[in-house]
């Protein structure tokens, strides 16, 4: 076999401006298509990885803020139930307060209301008893009204004071001596004889007819008062009866 050394020759340079045409217009814009490719792939995946990064610190900032409220919302809820406690002790002391100034309010309003019975039922208990005595006394001697009264009207004026027997009559002033009825001479001569013997010394005295004494003697001055009557001692009776009625 005979070789054709041109024809070789010719080949070669054909097959090198080939590789060179195909190096330069085919080769490298392919291999610059991909290296472009490639990079852009790089700066895919690169911004792949920072999204997937910045998803994970969201998620995290999430998960960080979901903790935060979760506590928040707990300190909250428990705020809340402590208030509403002390809103419920606040209501349930009032409400206690409430009942026991209503319970007082109400036994102060019992209280009052038996009082006032106790003086209506003492006040009509005394009208009675006044009434009574009045009737009865009218059936007794009239000297029974005056002469069992006398003594001891002297013995309480002598028991004063020093200072306040001493005023009684001073300085010419007549004494007051209120009677159940009209006294007899003998009656006033009697009284007055008792009274100047109390007092130690004469004075003028001054009678004066009250038939709500029922029977007795009474003397007003402007500092004493003697009472020695049975209206003085019905009263007395009815006081005691309406203090042991507001006692009970």
């Amino acid at each position: 076999m005979q070789i054709d050394w041109w024809t070789l020759a010719l080949q070669t340079i054909n097959l090198l401006v080939l590789v060179w045409i195909l190096g330069r217009f085919l080769f490298r814009p392919i291999a610059k298509t991909i290296e472009e490719r490639q990079a852009a792939a790089a700066r895919v995946v690169e911004d792949a990885r920072l999204a997937r990064e910045q998803a994970e610190a969201a998620e995290q900032q999430a998960r960080r803020e979901a903790a935060a409220a979760a506590t928040a919302r707990g300190a909250m809820l428990e705020e809340a139930a402590e208030q509403a406690k002390q809103e419920k002790e606040r209501l349930l002391a009032e409400a206690r307060d409430e009942a026991a100034r209503l319970r007082q309010q109400g036994r102060a309003e019992i209280e009052r209301m038996r009082k006032t019975e106790a003086e209506k039922f003492g006040s009509k208990a005394s009208e009675l008893a006044v009434d009574i005595a009045r009737h009865l006394f009218m059936r007794l001697p009239d000297s029974a009204r005056i002469d069992g009264f006398v003594e001891g009207l002297a013995k309480a004026i002598a028991d004063l004071p020093d200072n306040v027997r001493a005023e009684l009559g001073a300085h010419g002033a007549p004494v007051a001596l209120k009677a159940a009825r009209s006294l007899t001479p003998e009656e006033e001569t009697s009284c007055r004889r008792a009274i100047v013997d109390a007092l130690g010394r004469d004075i003028g005295i001054d009678i004066q007819i009250d038939p709500e004494l029922i029977a007795g003697l009474e003397i007003e001055a402007p500092h004493a008062e003697v009472r020695n009557n049975f209206r003085a001692d019905l009263d007395r009776i009815a006081q005691e009866l309406s203090r042991e009625g507001s006692d009970a």
